[in-house]
């Protein structure tokens, strides 16, 4: 059933049918206003703008178009959303008609607690990536699964252990509608399984000017099983998961084609979406009447590949015979054999489908999310590129950012805004707008950050109260709730996944010593902590289990809180009024970290191991860093624990409660002035997506349209590559000579290329990092030809003798104007003293 948009609301009102489905404004601070004033028990327990419009009463909706003032703020924000809707934005102020379109792709979208269609990180990022591309005016659209139960719903039972609820998303009350053809019709996408047809419904999500279209396989005509298949996200059934990945890629990019939405770049957001590259090149290949190989040379370079996994343990990957069964029509349409198919996914004969290494091979722009991840991940990947220094994989990075107009709260809009004198767009000057705040008085920012965590514990009692309450716990639990925590107490916040690697129970490692810190009678501290593990991660259960304990002890009851159900709205909260956010995962296995982001816009504090983004944000006026950048196997639990119980009990509590004659921290208040001023604008998704635009979709963009345009370049491509991989093995090193000139050292070395064409290769001398110089790599000039070879040619070039000579290496690699080495093309030779 599609969702009641046309239902009747009094004139003034009649706009909020529109921007209720818009997931980028529908929970902007107007608006939150007026969903409260029409249902503040629906918008406590939902924030779903839909479902109350759908059931508000007539009363309530004739009173808030008789409050005049409200009316006229949702005017006045209405104009400023038009006007951001009319204007080119910064995409077509610095990009105009530089790029087609932009396909995004992914297995979870986190963009309201209106939609639960995420789990963690991945989703927060790739919602946060769609909203900033709206407000820029990048074109992006996005392809993701609608759903029935989405991801688990936590509950803790009366020992504290978490159980597991999948309630049902019913569409009718999501921001969602089908999308429907000329005729009013639900047009189905067709995705052939052996032996049946998988039908794919098709719903829209409204993100501000783009759209998110979401595949569902729930449809009456398919058969029991396949209409399971969208049932709950990242399944723990291989055969549904794989099943999920083939409707995300395969499906998601038949639905572009039937909604006729051209675009050069398919962004793979994470590897779970690869086989989308293979369906671009199949139905490049039927359209150009070309193999499945060149149209995969054609349009691998118009897909770009963001890896957010730093194990190799987490890439996706299948038994390759489910994967030849699941996906052999596919595969027949594709015109490649089962073997074929496979080599696209697996470095080698005999290993798993892997996902991760599809995507690979099928992109040719490939980044992590921070730069510490983009090293990892080149460690990860290595194995596609044999006798490639780690250095030079193709993996680069993009850091996160978040949205800061989510993130955000409303006492910190109004700060930002203030400063700035500038209500309508501060959002968008950052820079500027950080540079008004570093003016802010020193009590204003002080009174700012008291008031929001005064709204944090008052939010945290009510929804701690309610969910004591649903335990049917003794009333004396239910009064210790109602009045948990202290407005003026230090406030820490940890909340992510629990797991293993994340070492969410690090403050617990030694509970006394924690339980002084809390209760210390002078610089007391509290506690907020909520986060879920995956339902089949006892271990992750086991840790969420002794938190709980932990915070029911009678001596610390009232300063630690662990609140159930981690989602978006809680995360807000958390966002707004903690003053110092704890992550310490165990390096460097955290790919980026986007939670601790969040803090920056409101002003909290971030306390951190040196991993993802706080690898390369922090320094020590912006907030703590915990241990250093060491990185072994089973990295010191007990040195960092010791390290943060350090941190807070002699750095950040002391800071804290060192106030002066008026009653303002002023060194504290330094610190949050830089980390608001120097990282907001730094992590934000903004800045995230520009650098998205012209590091990766650009290019991908310029490269895919050469490709397409010029028939015979992907052949040409194709060619090049075949003469390479048979010919490199009658290329061979002569002499190489080495002598020191005027402070250079000069090498000199005879190169035979047998049967491969000078214009082919780059001879070069190469330098890695080492003793703290960086990378260098130098092509070398072409000279004579040596005396009576065949195809045999004198090389040189000089470099600053600045390191020993030995350090350098000359070596032979592909090279040809329009590809990408080593992504495309992975020979290479190496000269051996």
């Amino acid at each position: 059933m599609a969702p009641e948009r046309s239902r009747s609301l009094p004139p003034k009102l009649e706009r909020l049918a529109e921007v209720a489905y818009d997931l980028r404004l529908s929970n902007s601070m107007t608006l939150q206003r007026v969903w409260r004033r029409i249902d503040p028990d629906a918008w406590e327990a939902s924030a779903n703008p839909c479902m109350i419009l759908q059931h508000a009463t007539r009363e309530s909706l004739e009173e808030v178009a008789g409050d005049e003032e409200l009316l006229a703020r949702l005017e006045r924000w209405l104009a400023r959303r038009d006007a951001v809707e009319r204007g080119a934005g910064w995409f077509g102020e610095h990009h105009p008609s530089e790029l087609k379109g932009v396909a995004y792709f992914s297995m979870e979208f986190g963009l309201s607690e209106a939609l639960p269609t995420y789990s963690g990180g991945l989703g927060i990022l790739a919602g946060d990536h769609l909203k900033a591309a709206s407000y820029l005016h990048v074109p992006v659209v996005g392809i993701g699964l609608l759903y029935q139960q989405g991801y688990f719903r936590q509950v803790l039972g009366a020992e504290g252990q978490q159980l597991e609820a999948l309630p049902f998303n019913d569409p009718s009350s999501l921001p969602v509608t089908p999308v429907l053809d000329s005729e009013g019709r639900w047009p189905r996408v067709r995705l052939e399984l052996p032996g049946r047809t998988l039908l794919l419904r098709v719903w829209r999500a409204q993100v501000g000017s783009l759209n998110l279209y979401l595949l569902d396989s729930n449809h009456p005509l398919n058969a029991p099983w396949d209409r399971g298949i969208t049932s709950s996200l990242y399944s723990a059934v291989k055969e549904t998961r794989l099943l999920q990945e083939l409707v995300l890629g395969v499906g998601g990019w038949r639905l572009l084609e039937k909604l006729g939405i051209e675009v050069d770049v398919c962004h793979l957001n994470e590897g779970h979406a690869a086989f989308a590259v293979l369906a671009r090149a199949a139905r490049f290949a039927e359209r150009r009447n070309v193999p499945f190989a060149t149209a995969l040379r054609a349009t691998r370079a118009g897909n770009v590949f963001t890896t957010h996994t730093p194990v190799e343990a987490a890439f996706d990957r299948f038994d390759p015979a489910m994967v030849t069964e699941f996906a052999g029509p596919f595969i027949r349409e594709c015109g490649l054999s089962n073997e074929e198919f496979l080599a696209l996914g697996r470095h080698g004969p005999g290993e798993p489908f892997n996902m991760a290494y599809l995507a690979m091979q099928g992109s040719c722009h490939a980044n992590g999310v921070s730069q510490l991840h983009a090293r990892v991940s080149r460690r990860l990947f290595q194995t596609l590129f044999p006798g490639w220094p780690q250095s030079e994989v193709p993996v680069g990075h993009v850091t996160n950012g978040v949205d800061m107009s989510t993130w955000r709260s409303e006492p910190a809009d109004e700060l930002w805004a203030t400063a700035l004198g500038d209500y309508d767009t501060w959002l968008a000057r950052l820079p500027e707008a950080a540079r008004a705040v570093d003016r802010v008085p020193d009590e204003e920012l002080w009174d700012h950050r008291a008031a929001a965590r005064q709204t944090l514990v008052q939010y945290v009692r009510r929804r701690h109260e309610g969910h004591v309450r649903a335990r049917n716990a003794p009333e004396e639990a239910v009064r210790h709730a109602r009045h948990a925590l202290d407005p003026n107490r230090l406030t820490l916040g940890f909340a992510r996944r629990f797991t293993g690697y994340k070492r969410p129970n690090l403050l617990l490692t030694d509970e006394e010593r924690l339980v002084r810190i809390l209760c210390n009678l002078e610089r007391p501290v509290q506690l907020v902590v909520a986060g879920k593990a995956h339902p089949n991660d006892e271990g992750g259960k086991a840790m969420i289990q002794r938190m709980v304990r932990f915070s029911l002890r009678e001596d610390v009851r009232d300063r630690v809180v662990f609140l159930e159900d981690y989602d978006m709205t809680l995360a807000q909260h958390l966002a707004a009024g903690v003053d110092v956010w704890i992550n310490n995962p165990r390096r460097p296995l955290e790919a980026c970290g986007t939670s601790g982001m969040k803090m920056l816009v409101n002003g909290g504090l971030h306390c951190s191991t040196l991993d993802g983004w706080w690898d390369e944000a922090f320094s020590p006026e912006v907030g703590w860093a915990i241990g250093d950048r060491s990185e072994h196997e089973g990295r010191g639990d007990l040195e960092d624990s010791q390290a943060l119980y350090d941190l807070i009990e002699k750095q950040i509590a002391p800071e804290f409660y060192a106030r002066d004659g008026l009653g303002v921290p002023r060194a504290w208040i330094r610190r949050v002035r830089a980390s608001m001023t120097q990282l907001t604008p730094q992590f934000s998704a903004d800045r995230m997506v520009k650098d998205y635009v012209e590091r990766a979709y650009l290019p991908a963009a310029q490269a895919y349209r050469r490709r397409a345009e010029a028939a015979s370049l992907p052949a040409e491509l194709d060619a090049w590559v075949a003469r390479l991989d048979d010919a490199w093995g009658t290329l061979r090193f002569g002499t190489v000579k080495t002598t020191a000139v005027d402070g250079q050292w000069e090498f000199e070395l005879q190169v035979y290329l047998g049967e491969v064409p000078a214009e082919s290769v780059a001879v070069q001398l190469f330098a890695d990092e080492v003793d703290g110089e960086g990378l260098t790599r130098v092509d070398m000039t072409q000279e004579a030809p040596i005396h009576g070879a065949v195809n045999g040619f004198v090389y040189r070039t000089r470099v600053p003798a600045i390191r020993p000579a030995e350090h350098f290496t000359p070596r032979i690699v592909p090279r040809h104007p329009e590809a990408f080495v080593p992504a495309e093309a992975t020979r290479i030779l190496w000269w051996h003293r």
